[in-house]
């Protein structure tokens, strides 16, 4: 019995230490992964756009419950990799992931809230394998701007999948989504053209709330776009995060950087 809680102890280990790997490696092995997750992502993206096409098809529960499967394989590896449950439960991915699989094992009671996968491509946006994937292309000097318009491209994507799912989902085809998508951008941008707007309290508050962090976002990517190109290194004296990607001290305190060099 102790040896085999033992290789148990062991086998658990190598699983979590092979996750980790995985998740924060900058390796090969680890980028490709990342990549064929990201478009698994993207391709229950693509089911979630699709859905009212063909939600009355034999079809769609099949590729539905595919979808809930693959969604409880990784929690069950995640959960498994993790240090401890309780780690691995105060995870927002997590409840995420769950709330997700709970709407795709009862399609016919609560909406298809796929659209919340988006948030996966996020977490890859904040990842050490975003600024690999940029050097290996030789555009590591737009890691900021890279990293603004994923922030905002998913929040984007996010206000629009609830707006269709909780207020224009039973419209036919794709036109219920441009509509979401119509009224996000047109909110975000406080365009407020009025021609479309969300009834009830609910569609007050979504207004609110997409009002207020939108902007911030489409502010924070204007800034990333025209302020000067350079590198976050934070200075080891003062503190300061941000200086010239040449730079040999600090503008602030005159501290010597050696700010690492992607061998450009």
């Amino acid at each position: 019995m102790p040896i085999w809680n033992s290789n148990q102890q062991a086998d658990r280990t190598t699983l979590r230490e092979g996750v980790r790997s995985l998740e924060r490696s900058t390796s090969r092995k680890a980028f490709l992964t990342q990549t064929v997750f990201a478009i698994i992502d993207l391709a229950i993206l693509a089911f979630f756009l699709a859905g009212p096409y063909f939600r009355s098809s034999p079809s769609y529960l099949i590729i539905d419950y595919t979808i809930a499967v693959w969604i409880a394989f990784e929690l069950a590896i995640r959960a498994m990799a993790a240090p401890s449950l309780r780690s691995w439960i105060t995870r927002v991915m997590t409840w995420l992931d769950i709330f997700l699989l709970v709407t795709l094992l009862f399609p016919e009671v609560l909406f298809n809230f796929a659209f919340l996968r988006v948030m996966r491509l996020w977490a890859i946006g904040q990842s050490p394998l975003l600024r690999e994937g940029l050097r290996r292309a030789g555009c590591v000097a737009y890691l900021d701007v890279v990293r603004a318009v994923l922030n905002f491209l998913v929040f984007l994507f996010l206000v629009t999948g609830f707006v269709y799912t909780t207020f224009f989902y039973s419209r036919p085809g794709i036109e219920g989504f441009v509509d979401a998508l119509y009224f996000t951008v047109a909110t975000v941008t406080t365009t407020g053209f009025g021609d479309i707007t969300l009834p009830g309290t609910i569609g007050k508050l979504t207004s609110v709330i997409t009002m207020i962090i939108g902007i911030s976002l489409f502010v924070r990517l204007a800034q990333s776009i025209v302020r000067p190109n350079k590198v976050t290194f934070p200075c080891h004296r003062c503190g300061l995060q941000r200086h010239d990607a040449d730079a040999v001290h600090c503008k602030a305190c005159g501290e010597v950087l050696n700010i690492p060099d992607d061998g450009a």
